[in-house]
Order: structure tokens, then sequence, then C-alpha cells
């Protein structure tokens, strides 16, 4: 990978061997790595079994989760929150592991619609909840950047699962919860 960083900062018409630029490809290569090491993961490693029994059938909510994700189309970045609500039918998910499951995805090449259909589809299949709701709020350095240099756009995604899509009260609770 660092002789491709090498040959990006000789493309755009650097000079690599400038004092500032000799480790660069290194460290870029190093970060680009890091950025990406969702690959490296998979659901169970992520989860480490941390499913316990409970009799709760009220919604858990855990919001202002932080991501990190690089747009697949421009590979620069998107950063923001996703807030995940779920309804427990006798189990719960440790609580770190919904962050945890957030970053391994989020830790990959994304499109945001795609990031918050994944999360939505892991929390489901790892407890069988009742339902499973994501909603993810980022800015894409993508549009801030470059192209249309829009620096206050938010883009909102959402994924509702189960009773959060099909009953309309319940996904109201969400929204609201997630809103204060």
């Amino acid at each position: 990978m660092e002789e491709y960083f090498s040959k990006i900062i000789e493309a755009i018409g650097e000079d690599g061997t400038r004092e500032g630029l000799v480790d660069t490809p290194k460290r870029a290569a190093k970060a680009f790595q890091f950025l990406n090491n969702g690959y490296e993961k998979n659901l169970d490693e992520v989860l480490n079994g941390a499913i316990f029994d409970s009799e709760t059938e009220d919604m858990v909510i855990v919001k202002d989760i932080e991501l990190y994700s690089l747009c697949e189309h421009h590979l620069l970045p998107f950063v923001g929150k996703c807030h995940i609500a779920y309804l427990p039918q006798g189990k719960v998910l440790g609580l770190s592991k919904l962050a945890r499951v957030v970053d391994m995805y989020a830790r990959r090449l994304q499109i945001q619609e795609n990031l918050t259909k994944q999360i939505a589809d892991a929390v489901e299949l790892a407890i069988d909840a009742r339902g499973v709701a994501v909603v993810i709020e980022a800015k894409h350095m993508c549009m801030m950047m470059r192209g249309v240099q829009k620096q206050n756009s938010v883009m909102t995604t959402s994924a509702m699962k189960g009773i959060f899509r099909d009953d309309l009260s319940t996904r109201s609770e969400f929204l609201s919860l997630i809103s204060r």
C-alpha cells in the first residue's frame, strides 16, 4: 500500500523525497488500514458472547454513538452519530457491543444507507429482537470539501425493522426519545 501512496503523492505533483513527505506513504498506509479495520472483524467476534437473558420487554436505546467511516465513492470521511433501539425478546446485548457493531461496519468503505441497514440487521440477527431501529446522522466530507461544498449539510438515514416498521407509535416513541 505504501507504494501506491507514493505514486499518488507524485501524481499530484509533489516531491515524495521532500522531508515532510518521506515517511508519509508509510503513515498513510497505516492510517488507511486502521480506518478500514472492520474487514478484519465479524459479528460473533465483536459480540464476544455478551448476549444476556432478560425478562425486560421495554425499549433499549443507545444514542449518540460516534462513527467515522470512509465514503466508498471518494474515499473521504463521513462522521456522525448513530442511535440504536431494540425491543428485546428474552435477550439483551452488552452495552458496549452496540458501539462495537457500529464501528465494525463503519470501519469499511461505505455508503451511509448501507451502513444503517447493516447495523440494524446485525442487532436483529444477534438477539432476535421484536424490533430494531437505527438512525444515523452524518456529515460527508465528499460534499463539504469538494463538489457543492455545503458545510452545514447533514444526511440522516434510518432502518426500521419488526415492530418499529409495523407500529407507528413505537417508531414515534423512539424518534421522540432520540431527539431529546
